[in-house]
């Protein structure tokens, strides 16, 4: 894993530039999986994004967050532990897989592209792009299809 710069105290306005439900980034609202299995989400980005480092960290995405892995430089494939991220610039995707799920694995995550730039010593920073995905992790795969049948008939 990574450590991720950050901006401490940076005015509610800047924050408020990329909320969730953005469209530079893309992907599904929830993923499912059963204690034991791997699951996979598949973020989409705009072409402006393919040069920039790719994310995945559980909310809250704090800087310097020991929990956020991430895509540098020319990576396109990163393995965290448990965690791994596959860029995909000709079809400007990144997958993030989640292997051997746990109970504590379910919950909100962000999948996202660093903005923070470093150029010649100087460092600018943009609204980092991202969605929030919701992390379901049931005991069996027959609880997973009940709760899966739940959530498509509620929307």
């Amino acid at each position: 894993m990574t450590q991720r710069a950050g901006a401490p105290g940076l005015p509610s306005a800047l924050l408020l530039l990329c909320v969730p439900g953005c469209l530079t980034v893309s992907g599904p609202s929830t993923v499912m999986g059963t204690v034991g299995s791997s699951l996979s989400v598949q973020c989409r980005y705009e072409e402006k994004y393919k040069m920039f480092n790719k994310y995945w960290c559980r909310q809250p995405c704090l800087p310097f967050w020991h929990e956020t892995v991430e895509t540098t430089g020319s990576e396109t494939v990163v393995r965290s532990d448990r965690v791994i991220i596959t860029d995909h610039p000709g079809d400007r995707t990144f997958t993030v897989t989640l292997e051997n799920l746990t109970a504590e694995d379910a919950g909100k995550y962000r999948c996202g592209i660093a903005t923070i730039l470093q150029e010649d010593g100087l460092s600018g920073l943009l609204p980092e792009p991202f969605f929030q995905v919701q992390v379901l992790v049931s005991s069996s795969k027959m609880q997973a299809l009940k709760i899966n049948m739940c959530t498509h008939h509620s929307a």
